[in-house]
């Protein structure tokens, strides 16, 4: 069974534009004063401000939920009184739209929200700059790209789900290791495109040794994997998949709101994906882009976040996951070794 992934599909979808950029001349710079981006002077609140009014508005491209976007829309206009204009579609599509109109010198994007494997890649593609900001001193570690072209706004924490009327408290795994147990036979579910979940968690095992135990758990218990995180947890909820070794917290909490028999836990530390924000290189509208980019790391933008149960990177905002520990996917490795990981992934669980 080959096992499709919708990161290695996305990053093949604009890989000949990649192609076509690097082989490229670099792109002329426009007539644009960015010197608010890096403005640190006593006045830059009110200067901010005052140019974000001037400029009467900004264009967010964003992969953010249709049901989570119009909350912070909401809010950021009417505490600033600046229109955002939002551009909505997956990651892949947010990504190959800002290369592609980059490309054609139409500059119309002025800030990019989507994951930061994506966000690492726009980057490597010189359709971002940096920025400094005070909130950064607020932020989690390692929510900064070194180059500071992107800050992680939130993440999307893996946790372990399971039926609650098919699995007792008592019984859950403290280890992966326990999966061997032949109690778990039949019994365990995954998700087709989690490569770079097992990957860290590979890693964490140490790389060959991490893999083999997984192979082991395929072969003597057995793994159903299914295509889409919702469908997997539905068939938590069902019982058909007592318990589902990957899933994201958000989903978990959503269906367990609605009255489902299903909860989670961890076995430490839990894996995360970042999304994060950052500014276009030819922003039309830097300083608005600015007010909007601080504003969702800010603790405004982070509670919004944080009650749509994504957690937060701003550390002054309460996490429903503040005591576990989590490490965050490094989206540099992410890119680099997808091919590696897919394949690795796709063959492990399909116990080839």
């Amino acid at each position: 069974m080959t096992i499709p992934s919708i990161v290695n599909i996305r990053f093949a979808a604009v890989a000949a534009l990649f192609g076509m950029l690097l082989a490229g001349s670099a792109l002329p710079c426009a007539a644009q004063d960015y010197s608010i981006l890096n403005y640190s002077g006593p006045d830059r609140a009110e200067k901010l401000l005052a140019e974000a009014k001037k400029e009467g508005g900004l264009t967010l491209y964003t992969s953010i939920a249709s049901a989570d976007m119009p909350l912070l829309k909401d809010d950021f206009e009417k505490k600033y009184g600046i229109k955002l204009t939002v551009w909505r579609g997956g990651s892949a599509q947010v990504m190959q739209r800002s290369i592609t109109e980059t490309e054609a010198r139409r500059y119309q994007v002025d800030a990019i929200h989507i994951g930061a494997p994506e966000m690492e890649g726009l980057h490597r593609e010189k359709i971002l700059q940096p920025v400094n900001s005070a909130v950064f001193k607020n932020l989690i570690a390692d929510a900064v790209a070194p180059h500071r072209e992107w800050a992680s706004t939130m993440l999307t924490v893996w946790v372990q789900t399971y039926n609650t009327s098919k699995v007792k408290k008592s019984e859950l795994p403290k280890s992966y290791q326990d999966l061997l147990d032949p109690k778990w036979k039949g019994q365990l579910g995954i998700e087709s495109e989690d490569a770079d979940w097992f990957a860290a968690v590979a890693g964490n095992l140490g790389e060959a040794k991490g893999v083999k135990l997984f192979r082991d758990i395929a072969a003597a218990n057995g793994i159903s994997v299914r295509k889409g995180h919702t469908l997997l947890q539905n068939l938590v909820a069902a019982g058909e998949v007592p318990l589902a070794l990957a899933q994201y917290n958000y989903v978990v909490t959503g269906i367990k709101r609605s009255g489902a028999p299903v909860d989670w836990f961890v076995i430490e530390p839990a894996i995360a994906r970042a999304n994060a924000v950052g500014i276009a290189a030819h922003a039309p509208h830097p300083a608005s882009a600015l007010l909007f980019y601080e504003y969702i790391l800010s603790p405004d933008g982070q509670k919004i976040l944080a009650s749509r149960d994504y957690v937060p990177t701003n550390k002054t905002v309460a996490s429903s996951m503040k005591n576990v520990k989590i490490q965050i996917e490094d989206p540099v490795a992410t890119i680099d070794q997808w091919a590696k990981w897919n394949k690795i992934y796709n063959d492990t669980m399909a116990g080839k």
